[in-house]
């Protein structure tokens, strides 16, 4: 399978461990992401426009250091799903999607025709962080998780029922469940828990399979914390499914 993520740095964090965690329960997931930090639907339209080389392609999680263009990476494999996402700091607010997701949405179907189109709903900020409650206004995680999970229902149902990887959701089934720390920085995935999570959630959504069946437990992660975190990953995939 191969997947390409229309991203920023959160794509980043889900996709860090992907590719190694599907190898080691025997499936192939060849994924990029292409990477300008804090990257709203708005630049990534405007990218497409103007077709500029402000994306690092980032390959298997891994950095090629090399630019590129939106429109070289869309065509220069066969994509079986590209990811669309909204920037964090955007994901609560709908207002910010459109015109820019519709474009963007457009633009990937006339590059990748066979492709599937899939949102990828990211995730709150920790509870206390002064981007949460400073910069955006919130009192709590769970008043951005409601945001933003409302804003990406309307983003699936705007581009004709698009399956969601729910990211967001598993990290507030984690948090729910007392697990932490989910955060580095208070936003991005916490190194190694918050990003193996996101690549359960990948791998479960995209393979049907439980992570619990994977092999790999990144460094500095306990096998309890593993098992915990595949349990959460595909309960989160298939509560999402179940919206449907």
């Amino acid at each position: 399978m191969k997947i390409i993520s229309v991203g920023n740095s959160f794509a980043q964090d889900a996709q860090a461990y992907l590719h190694t965690l599907a190898a080691s329960a025997g499936e192939e997931i060849h994924s990029e992401n292409l990477m300008i930090g804090g990257c709203s639907l708005e630049r990534h339209a405007g990218c497409l426009k103007n077709n500029l080389d402000d994306y690092v392609l980032e390959v298997n999680g891994v950095s090629t250091e090399k630019h590129i263009t939106l429109r070289e990476a869309l065509t220069k494999e066969k994509w079986d799903v590209v990811t669309l996402q909204q920037a964090s700091h955007y994901s609560f607010d709908y207002g910010t999607y459109m015109p820019y997701l519709q474009e963007l949405s457009d633009g990937v179907r006339a590059l990748c025709p066979g492709a599937e189109q899939v949102i990828h709903q990211t995730w709150a900020y920790e509870d206390g962080s002064e981007r949460l409650t400073v910069e955006l206004g919130f009192s709590t995680s769970q008043e951005m998780y409601d945001g933003l999970e409302d804003a990406y229902n309307k983003a699936a149902r705007q581009l004709g029922g698009a399956r969601q990887i729910p990211s967001g959701l598993a990290f507030r089934l984690a948090q729910e469940a007392g697990f932490g720390p989910l955060h580095r920085d208070t936003f991005h995935a916490q190194i190694p828990q918050g990003r193996y999570l996101l690549s359960a959630v990948w791998f479960t959504f995209f393979t049907g399979k439980n992570a619990a069946e994977a092999g790999f437990l990144p460094e500095g992660m306990t096998q309890q914390e593993k098992r915990l975190l595949d349990r959460i990953a595909y309960e989160a995939v298939e509560r999402k499914k179940a919206e449907k």
